[in-house]
């Protein structure tokens, strides 16, 4: 062969793998993610998001996601009272970010993570939160019960590099004997209290009428009361008038007596200004000399 072909054979081969050296050692990592770079399978350091080189053939990177995580479990669970049941919780969880390399070295991936770790320390804080309250205290006050178990699972996930975002009982499934047991103590309390409620109205009502009749007869008594003392007030009326009118007339009797008595002639006055001018008529005629013939 040629040696100047060989050569132009060889530099095209340099070329070529010039070229595949240089993209390999380019390479980029997505947002909402952390990249860990490992040099011969040893992890010794995370980058961010964006473009970044690394040594060919030597170095690779793996993605770790850095976003909100989901984890749902269902399990067997059993009350204070030892009622058997099945509930399903749920979490929302992100890796702290600068500590992913660390959680990496660890566990090797988040899904290593969640099955060895938060799945387990999940469950168990479901099962030791539920049973400290009763089946009824679950159902009807199923927040506080998602408190208890949160704050269970809070402490035993101290130390690890995540942040829990949410927590949330989503079911918890009893038995259809006892659902039913407690339809039946519900409907009764509801009777009971409609019972209650009916004889409190009717205690109302009567009460009420007890007012009314009350109001009536203090009504009643305080007109029988105006009307008695308006008549007393006209009768002290009537008999003020009464004595002030017979004092009046006992005066001017005594005053025409003593008139009378220091005057006589008054006497003839009052006779003659009551006489209308005309002469008595008698059986004899109207003659007034009359009298004056007899013998």
């Amino acid at each position: 062969m040629d040696k100047g072909l060989f050569g132009i054979i060889g530099a095209g081969v340099l070329v070529v793998m010039l070229l595949i050296l240089g993209a390999t050692s380019v390479y980029t990592v997505d947002e909402g993610k952390v990249g860990i770079v490992k040099t011969w399978g040893k992890a010794v350091k995370q980058v961010n998001p964006g473009l970044h080189f690394k040594m060919p053939i030597a170095d690779e990177v793996v993605e770790i996601e850095v976003r909100t995580r989901k984890n749902v479990e269902t399990m067997s669970i059993a009350t204070s009272e030892q009622m058997a049941a099945k509930a399903t919780v749920s979490m929302n969880w992100t890796v702290n970010k600068a500590s992913v390399l660390e959680l990496y070295k660890k566990y090797g991936s988040l899904d290593q993570f969640e099955s060895r770790i938060l799945d387990p320390k999940l469950r168990d804080a479901t099962k030791e939160g539920i049973a400290k309250f009763t089946a009824e205290q679950n159902i009807k006050n199923r927040g506080v019960s998602t408190l208890k178990v949160k704050e269970l699972f809070i402490n035993q996930i101290k130390g690890y590099p995540i942040t829990v975002n949410g927590f949330q009982i989503e079911d918890i499934q009893l038995s259809k004997k006892y659902l039913a047991s407690i339809d039946a103590k519900q409907t009764a309390k509801n009777e009971r209290d409609a019972e209650k409620f009916k004889l409190e109205k009717q205690a109302l009502e009567a009460q009420r009428a007890v007012n009314t009749a009350n109001a009536e007869r203090d009504a009643a008594k305080a007109r029988a009361d105006g009307v008695a003392y308006k008549i007393e007030a006209e009768a002290k009326a009537n008999a003020k008038k009464i004595a002030l009118i017979a004092g009046a007339e006992a005066k001017a009797i005594k005053q025409k007596a003593q008139a009378l008595k220091n005057n006589p002639a008054i006497i003839d006055y009052m006779r003659a200004e009551k006489w209308s001018g005309n002469y008595p008529t008698t059986m004899m005629g109207s003659n007034p000399n009359i009298l004056m013939k007899l013998k």
